[in-house]
């Protein structure tokens, strides 16, 4: 393999780059929706997504629709009303997001359109739950750009699961966001080694040259 393909920042290939928003849902990121469903996180969390994460999101699923990039949504969303195929870690958290809610989708700003896939999953890594392996490699994709919440849970196992199955990984930093700066920073040191580090604006940059 040339060594320009090796490195973890390669230029993107038109038709092998997907874009992997992560958990961008309104049960997470609006405070009332969440309060509802037992979930309350720091104020922090609320404005730095709000400010920051979901704008940089939307910038990125623009670019990406623009550029003809794949886009594929993942929401924590139980198969059944009750929550019974919820995997045992979510039961006993427990997290639930019953199939027939609606702050189980994502935001408004980051809703799927046409037909984006959207795909459901009851535990933290989106490779362990579902077959999204298997739709990626259908989709011919080999660069994945993974963006989200949080980052120190559900968008490191995305990372690290992506890179063992030999995807290059890059993550927008701006784009992701955790509980405090402080876990966000340190999952971004600990999974650094899985991803390209990079920004929205470069993200955006490179998806812009697929045109």
């Amino acid at each position: 393999m040339p060594e320009a393909l090796l490195s973890r920042d390669a230029a993107f290939e038109k038709g092998r780059v997907a874009l992997l928003i992560v958990d961008m849902q309104k049960a997470w990121l609006d405070r009332a929706a969440g309060a509802a469903h037992g979930v309350t996180e720091p104020d922090e969390f609320y404005e730095v997504t709000g400010e920051v994460t979901v704008p940089s999101c939307a910038r990125l699923l623009a670019a990406a629709r623009e550029a003809g990039v794949e886009v594929v949504h993942t929401i924590i969303r139980s198969l059944t009303e009750d929550g019974r195929d919820r995997s045992l870690d979510h039961k006993l958290t427990p997290i639930h997001l019953a199939r027939s809610d609606p702050d189980a989708l994502p935001v408004e700003a980051l809703r799927p359109v046409g037909d984006e896939i959207l795909i459901p999953k009851t535990s933290s890594g989106v490779f362990n739950s579902t077959n999204i392996d298997y739709v990626l490699r259908n989709l011919g994709v080999r660069n994945l750009v993974v963006c989200g919440v949080m980052t120190d849970q559900c968008v490191d196992m995305a990372v690290r699961d992506a890179a063992d199955r030999g995807y290059r990984v890059a993550v927008p930093a701006d784009a992701c966001f955790a509980a405090s700066r402080a876990r966000h920073d340190t999952a971004l040191k600990a999974f650094g080694g899985y991803c390209w580090r990079t920004d929205t604006t470069e993200i955006v940059r490179r998806f812009a040259l697929l045109r």
